[in-house]
C-alpha cells in the first residue's frame, strides 16, 4: 500500500491566504484602528504570515520599525488579538477567522549575521586569493 507523501512546504492555498492575512493586518496597524498607546506610538511591519494547513492558525512575524521596544509591541498585539482577529475576518473572506499568534521576525537578525560573516577578514582574505573569472591558475596546468 502506497503511503501518502506530505508536502515539504506550505501549499499554494496556504501561501495565498497568508498573504491576504498579512495585508489585512498591515492595513489595520497602519490605519491605527486599534486604540492602544503602544501600537499608536510605533510603526509595526508585518513581513511574513504563515498559515497552518487547516487555515485556522496564522502566525504573524512582526517587527517595530527600527527594532525598538519589540517585547512591548508584541505584548500589545497579544492584548488586542481578539480585535485584530475580527478586523482580519472582516477584510479576508474565509470560512473561519484564523486564530492569530504574534512572533518576533528574526530575518533581519539573520541577514545582519550573514552580512557580518561576508565582511569578515577571513572571507575577504579568501576572496582576494581566489582566481578571477577568465584567469587560470598556472600551477594547475603543470
Amino acid at each position: 500500500m502506497a503511503q501518502k507523501q506530505t508536502p515539504s512546504g506550505p501549499s499554494q492555498r496556504q501561501q495565498r491566504v497568508a498573504e491576504l492575512v498579512r495585508h489585512a493586518l498591515a492595513e489595520v496597524l497602519q490605519r491605527g484602528d486599534i486604540q492602544d498607546p503602544v501600537l499608536g506610538s510605533h510603526v509595526v511591519t508585518v513581513p511574513e504570515v504563515r498559515m497552518s494547513p487547516d487555515l485556522k492558525l496564522a502566525t504573524a512575524y512582526v517587527m517595530p520599525l527600527g527594532g525598538q521596544d519589540e517585547q512591548p509591541v508584541i505584548a500589545a498585539l497579544e492584548r488586542n488579538r481578539k480585535l485584530l482577529r475580527q478586523e482580519v475576518a472582516r477584510r479576508v473572506n474565509l470560512k473561519y477567522a484564523p486564530e492569530l499568534r504574534f512572533r518576533r521576525d528574526e530575518t533581519f537578525d539573520e541577514a545582519a549575521r550573514i552580512d557580518r560573516l561576508l565582511r569578515s577578514d577571513k572571507v575577504q582574505r579568501d576572496l582576494e586569493s581566489a582566481p578571477r573569472d577568465g584567469e587560470t591558475d598556472s600551477s594547475a596546468d603543470d
